[in-house]
């Protein structure tokens, strides 16, 4: 599957001049946007990876990140987006996740226009919601769009992958990302920042972002030594988890008490 995989983006990368572009892969450190850049530098492309991490980043994955483009003798750069965060997101409803994607968003534009890129590459598949996002301007294959509004295209090169399929080609490729064992918003492994548990319709403070990346961190590692997936809402302190037994239940109880300040 690797094989057909980097094989077919080497022909759509030669119709589409894109060997003779600088590309630069939005990399979360992901199986998604990991896969995405592993195959476009197995395929020859002149590709770097560019991380966002704020103040609240799990820094455990942000570190397997680095060691991944290492590994691919990939450029990495690494920009914190902390203060756009806060200017977006505190005042507003949670969660805060649209907030965040709109500076990552721009803040990318920007990088790679400033840094001299030609293309932004992510690693959206087939199953990724795309109804209603900018990039439903593309006007031919979707894998590439250029988009007027951003002023700079967008590859994406497993956009006709379903996850299962990504998820079988990664594993071909030996790419297993650390999990901070997340509950995500979806069964499949789709983990992201503790953020994304702030209560939705709370107004988001800095308290409030710093009581999520505390109680979750604890519960994650709680999560990770029992080989279940868990995660808390804020401040409703709400624990949600695949495959919990009760006494995972009762310690993670044990856990939020201590973020929870009297409350029952």
């Amino acid at each position: 599957m690797i094989e057909r995989a980097v094989e077919d983006i080497r022909e759509f990368s030669e119709e589409n001049g894109l060997y003779e572009r600088r590309i630069l892969v939005l990399f979360s450190g992901g199986k998604d946007s990991s896969l995405a850049l592993y195959l476009l530098k197995e395929a020859g492309l002149d590709v770097s990876a560019l991380t966002f991490f704020h103040r609240w980043s799990w820094r455990e994955t942000l570190n397997w990140a680095m060691g991944f483009t290492k590994s691919l003798g990939v450029e990495h750069f690494l920009v914190d987006v902390t203060d756009g965060l806060l200017r977006e997101a505190v005042g507003r409803k949670g969660p805060i996740c649209i907030n965040c994607k709109k500076v990552m968003l721009w803040n990318a534009k920007w990088f790679a226009l400033n840094n001299g890129f030609d293309v932004l590459a992510k690693g959206d598949n087939a199953n990724d919601k795309i109804i209603g996002a900018l990039l439903d301007q593309c006007a031919g294959d979707i894998r590439l769009c250029d988009i007027p509004r951003i002023g700079i295209p967008f590859f994406r090169p497993l956009i006709k992958y379903t996850a299962e399929e990504v998820e079988a080609l990664a594993e071909e490729a030996g790419i297993r990302p650390y999990r901070m064992y997340e509950h995500a918003r979806r069964r499949q492994w789709r983990e992201g920042c503790p953020l994304q548990y702030i209560d939705r319709e709370e107004t988001v403070t800095p308290e409030l972002m710093d009581l999520a990346y505390g109680a979750n961190y604890e519960i994650s590692k709680l999560a990770r030594r029992k080989k279940v997936r868990m995660s808390v809402r804020v401040p409703s302190f709400e624990i949600m988890c695949w495959d919990c037994d009760g006494e995972a239940l009762s310690e993670a109880r044990e856990v939020i008490s201590r973020f929870m300040g009297g409350k029952e």
